[in-house]
């Protein structure tokens, strides 16, 4: 492997968003503070950030050519195969950036560890640098991470490296009919969240947690647990199923392994959607006569590790 450049990969700050959306600092800072809110916080966090990013930015020149790419450009940036991909940021960038990759090594750097949690992010700018002289030598230690796919009877898919949400774009209820093990029956729910591996701490752990907390109410000594998924492997999970005359609740939650797919069936005139990652502007259409099937993509992602 020939590395010619490392796309370096980042968001806006908090504070940056706010500067453009009040035009000056000293605006977003009279709007945070009128409404009782900490102006400190946004400020430490940014500094705490762009300080990362400086030094990640200078060991790297260093080592290799690079060049800035901001979150926002990313699904009209072409990675080549001679790219090294660093991403710094919180988990969520490095799920956003994967859907992108095309399969480039990324190098996730933990910008601030006390305020991210760092699953997806296993350096800091301290020792980043020696994961980014592996991938060069293409002598590395890696992890490949697999995708979720939602596929739709019209060939339009959507990839997931976290998790997938289908239902309604508003809070309304979610009409829909669901195969799961040769089962079939038709729901009126919140939507369904379905989690790869990588997504099994984010999103899907707050379902768990919910159900926990709620049993925890009529049972003592429950202990809560997070899914625990192979890598061949996705979890489904209905949100807040609701029994009627119509409609069913045997089906709420489900493993779904690479021979079996999930498949749902649109029953909303509109208002269907299908999203990744936390990304809602990013969809796909699910209203009535949309077939989506789930299941695992042929796509995958390389995490370098230590």
């Amino acid at each position: 492997m020939s590395i010619e450049y490392a796309i370096i990969v980042k968001n806006k700050t908090r504070l940056e968003s706010l500067i453009e959306r009040f035009n000056t600092k000293a605006q977003a800072k009279f709007y945070i503070e009128s409404l009782g809110g900490d102006f400190d916080d946004y400020e430490v966090e940014h500094e705490t950030f762009h300080a990362s990013l400086n030094s990640l930015q200078t060991q790297l020149s260093r080592v290799v050519k690079n060049k800035t790419v901001e979150r926002m450009y990313l699904p009209s940036f072409i990675f080549s195969e001679k790219n090294l991909i660093v991403v710094i940021g919180q988990d969520g960038l490095v799920a956003n950036t994967a859907k992108y990759s095309r399969g480039c090594p990324m190098v996730a750097v933990n910008p601030d560890k006390n305020r991210y949690d760092g699953v997806l992010l296993p350096f800091d700018t301290i020792d980043f640098i020696g994961g980014v002289e592996n991938v060069i030598r293409d002598q590395y230690p890696s992890k490949t991470m697999r995708f979720a796919e939602a596929r739709l009877n019209d060939g339009q898919r959507l990839l997931a490296f976290n998790d997938l949400f289908i239902g309604p774009s508003s809070h309304t209820s979610a009409r829909y009919k669901i195969t799961y093990n040769q089962t079939t029956e038709e729901h009126s729910s919140s939507g369904l969240i379905i989690s790869t591996p990588a997504g099994a701490t984010g999103w899907m752990s707050s379902i768990f947690n919910m159900a926990y907390g709620i049993t925890s109410v009529f049972e003592e000594d429950i202990q809560p647990k997070q899914p625990r998924l192979k890598d061949n492997e996705l979890f489904f999970a209905v949100r807040e199923p609701f029994k009627s005359i119509r409609t069913q609740t045997s089906i709420t939650a489900g493993v779904i392994k690479s021979q079996h797919h999930l498949v749902l069936e649109s029953l909303m005139p509109t208002s269907g959607i299908i999203f990744s990652d936390g990304i809602e502007t990013d969809f796909l259409k699910f209203n009535s006569g949309s077939i989506a099937t789930i299941g695992i993509a042929p796509e995958t992602a390389i995490l370098v590790t230590k």
